[in-house]
């Protein structure tokens, strides 16, 4: 079977990751990555040997900073199939009219509004909605979290209503522009956007979303309360998420009580970056009563979307129709265990 031709448009954060992810897959292939400036992410894409292409008005600074270029965006469109769309927000219309001109797939990210692409993707929520498609959208790294834990719970007891509090970080750990802050800013426009954009996948879900800025760069942390449809006990909810792919149970009695720990626990399992790619659930935390739900969770904002690309492609590209499998693969590949 020939392999699915893969573009990267943006190597930064979440592109760059995209871009190892594909490589280690033996269903795709990456063809080429974009950049709009000669920076030190355009040279290691260089030095990992791949195609470095530019829009038109880049070609010159790419030239006056000694990098060869394998040419501009468009000559890229002509050489893949699907493109995964990596670059800042609200630039997606302007993107999406050149696919759909170059009669391309292209995968959009949470920066971009679900009414983009009409279709919003998360690969145990709703895999096979993107079977095919033209254009995606993989959410946001926080709604990517919430859908890993509550879609499982939703599916076996039904959610009544559910009001999650968003610990989120000042920034990314490479960005200077956004932080440090000494502070803990809440957002006063409420409820959140999160809530919403979980909705764009499970519309029937009842959530409520706030979130506080804090002075941290390393993960979110959500604060959950779930009111499910009848009652249970905890030991049922954690078997739920001991069998729910990406999602791996931290202890705070094993020494990882904090975010830090968890991103030394990604360090020492020797992941690409120091990713942790799954959803870290405190399992000390998980405590139902009656038929309320609790439990703390950590998200790493800079990777846990990253495998939802990748099994976005073999949807949109109907490379597997079997979820399970795709994600299994995906898994494999990646080094992504299960609790």
């Amino acid at each position: 079977m020939a392999k699915v031709k893969v573009g990267i448009n943006g190597y930064g954060t979440i592109g760059k990751r995209v871009a190892t992810a594909v490589s280690k897959q033996d269903d795709m292939e990456v063809m080429g990555i974009t950049k709009t400036r000669p920076t030190f992410e355009a040279q290691i894409a260089l030095d990992k040997g791949l195609d470095v292409y530019v829009p038109d008005e880049s070609v010159q600074a790419f030239k006056d900073a000694g990098m060869k270029i394998a040419g501009t965006i468009k000559d890229l469109y002509k050489k893949i199939d699907i493109i995964v769309d990596c670059t800042p927000g609200n630039v997606g219309e302007k993107y999406k009219a050149e696919y759909e001109a170059a009669g391309i797939k292209g995968i959009f990210q949470g920066g971009e509004d679900h009414a983009l692409t009409g279709i919003s993707f998360n690969s145990t929520a709703n895999y096979s909605e993107s079977w095919g498609a033209q254009f995606s959208r993989v959410v946001s790294c926080n709604t990517t979290g919430l859908l890993r834990t509550l879609s499982p719970i939703d599916k076996k007891f039904k959610i009544n209503n559910a009001y999650v509090t968003i610990i989120r970080r000042a920034a990314d750990p490479g960005d200077s522009k956004n932080g440090p802050i000494n502070a803990l800013e809440p957002s006063v426009k409420l409820p959140t956007h999160h809530g919403i954009d979980v909705q764009s996948i499970m519309p029937w879900l009842n959530i409520n979303t706030m979130a506080v800025k804090a002075s941290t760069t390393l993960m979110h942390v959500h604060t959950i309360v779930a009111e499910l449809s009848r009652e249970t006990t905890s030991e049922e909810i954690l078997e739920v998420m001991r069998k729910s792919p990406r999602v791996r149970f931290v202890k705070s009695s094993e020494g990882l009580k904090t975010t830090a720990e968890i991103m030394e626990l990604a360090r020492d399992l020797d992941r690409d970056r120091s990713d942790m790619y799954e959803i870290a659930v405190w399992e000390d935390s998980v405590k139902v009563v009656g038929n309320m739900l609790y439990y703390y969770q950590g998200i790493h904002q800079e990777s846990d979307v990253i495998p939802e690309n990748v099994d976005c492609i073999r949807s949109m590209c109907k490379l597997e129709e079997d979820v399970a499998k795709s994600v299994e693969k995906t898994n494999v590949a990646m080094g992504i265990l299960n609790n």
